[in-house]
């Protein structure tokens, strides 16, 4: 948290603090001696815009734009308790079939798909066995002809989802792991396994075609371009929606950024950059929509 700023009694403060909250900027106040009290801003991201407020208040704090505010403040904590409940809901069910880790129980679906990571790491040898690979991968790349997914079209529908987890060496398949437990963990407990699902299945399935669209068949494989679905999706749901409970801090989204724009130098090898920028861009932009739409809707 980062303090904005002053407001001289507590009447001024508990107003302001709710016209906050009813802009979706996450706040807190509280007595300073001899200086009034402290607004404290919990998203850096939202410091800028709580500082214009705060101008705007203290030139005005009678102003109708602040009056009508604890009302609606009160509906955005009321949704805000009822989210946290039925997350506490979900945790406590899956708290007696999976383990606690971080903050969030891991949900069936999450498990499930570490677990078919893993089984499928060690199916093709980290991506050693070719033979095995063929079976995995959106299209076979010793029978390419020019069609586009041929075996597809044949009705080889698992080849769309499968290449999600196929990884290629120790590293790759920690490190996106890594990241789908987060936020995999995080998308499950806020807003259950049906959401998480079709995260899934629209930011596996999609970026994969895309890498294939522009560069054709190969060995192609890895949950990133998922794992940049999520992110994004997390990013601007918490971003736009706060009540949601999803939250990327800074530090994660630049690194997220900076390792982008890292894969396209080419210092690492081949990568499937085209997977990478596709499933962030399906990711921000479900994010953003889906906050829209949450934030129109009526309590």
């Amino acid at each position: 948290m980062r303090s904005i700023g002053h407001l001289p009694d507590g009447d001024q403060a508990r107003l302001f603090a709710d016209f906050l909250a009813s802009r979706g900027i996450r706040n807190q106040i509280e007595p300073d001696a001899g200086t009034g009290w402290i607004v404290w801003i919990a998203d850096e991201d939202q410091i800028a815009p709580a500082q214009v407020w705060l101008e705007s208040f203290r030139a005005d704090p009678a102003s109708a734009e602040f009056r009508g505010a604890p009302a609606i403040a009160a509906k955005a904590r009321e949704a805000e308790a009822r989210e946290r409940a039925d997350y506490q809901r979900r945790v406590r069910t899956r708290k007696s079939l999976f383990p606690s880790f971080g903050g969030y129980g891991i949900g069936f679906l999450t498990y499930s798909l570490i677990l078919l990571c893993i089984v499928s790491s060690v199916a093709n040898r980290l991506g050693g066995d070719h033979e095995a690979l063929r079976w995995m991968l959106l299209a076979d790349p010793a029978n390419a002809d020019g069609t586009f997914l041929p075996e597809v079209r044949r009705g080889e529908f698992w080849r769309l989802i499968a290449p999600c987890f196929v990884h290629f060496g120790p590293m790759h398949l920690l490190f996106n792991l890594m990241w789908l437990h987060q936020l995999g963990c995080m998308i499950e407990a806020r807003q259950g396994v049906l959401r998480l699902a079709l995260l899934v299945v629209i930011g596996g399935v999609l970026p994969m075609v895309a890498q294939y669209a522009t560069n054709g068949p190969g060995y192609v494989g890895g949950m990133s371009g998922l794992v940049y679905a999520l992110a994004g999706y997390v990013w601007m749901r918490g971003k736009y929606h706060p009540a949601s409970g999803l939250f990327l801090d800074r530090q994660s989204v630049q690194w997220m950024l900076a390792w982008l724009v890292i894969c396209f130098t080419g210092l690492l090898g081949p990568i499937a950059n085209t997977a990478h920028v596709a499933g962030l861009v399906i990711g921000v932009v479900w994010g953003r929509v889906s906050a829209f739409l949450a934030s129109r809707r009526p309590e």
